[in-house]
């Protein structure tokens, strides 16, 4: 188990913590949507920090591989499920998100059973970062018209990124698709 690898996990512990301070009331607010936003911002952090950890540090391995997008997915979409639950986030937004991990992931795991390795694109780093500051966004909750056209113009920009990602998988790999 190496540092990179520790950081992911870290990741996926803090999720159900983030939730606890989003959607409940055990923490009184503002603690509880600050502290949503604060651990949010920091899970996110760790997602970019072990992957810059595992290159510099030639510490790739399949467990960080499979890990890494299992966690930044489960991040990311628990927050939207709960900004759903908040009324801060649309349900088609999250529905188009949702739809294409699943598409992607299956692809990914239909190619892997061909002895297809399909690695992250820039497109799905690009996606994942606008989602990120989606939901930053959405969480810091801010108030006035730029903070809700800012809001507007990441939520698109997600949903933009992450058909464009989907699209890109399947075309550079469409191979996978023949077989």
């Amino acid at each position: 188990m190496n540092l990179a690898n520790k950081l992911t996990f870290l990741r996926i512990f803090m999720i159900p913590i983030f939730l606890i301070f989003l959607l409940t009331n055990w923490v009184p607010e503002p603690i509880g949507s600050y502290g949503a936003l604060i651990l949010f911002v920091l899970a996110s952090c760790t997602d970019f920090l072990d992957g810059y950890i595992a290159r510099s540090r030639n510490m790739i391995t399949n467990l960080g591989k499979f890990l890494d997008p299992l966690a930044d997915k489960l991040l990311v979409i628990s927050a939207m499920i709960g900004l759903i639950q908040l009324d801060r986030l649309s349900a088609w937004v999250v529905i188009i998100i949702v739809s294409r991990e699943f598409a992607v992931t299956g692809f990914r795991i239909l190619a892997a059973s061909d002895g297809i390795v399909i690695a992250a694109s820039k497109w799905g780093k690009i996606k994942t970062v606008s989602q990120m500051i989606m939901v930053i966004l959405l969480l810091w909750n801010g108030q006035g018209f730029l903070f809700q056209w800012l809001e507007t113009i990441f939520i698109g920009a997600s949903v933009i990124f992450t058909i464009i990602s989907g699209i890109d998988y399947i075309m550079k790999n469409k191979q996978v698709l023949a077989e």
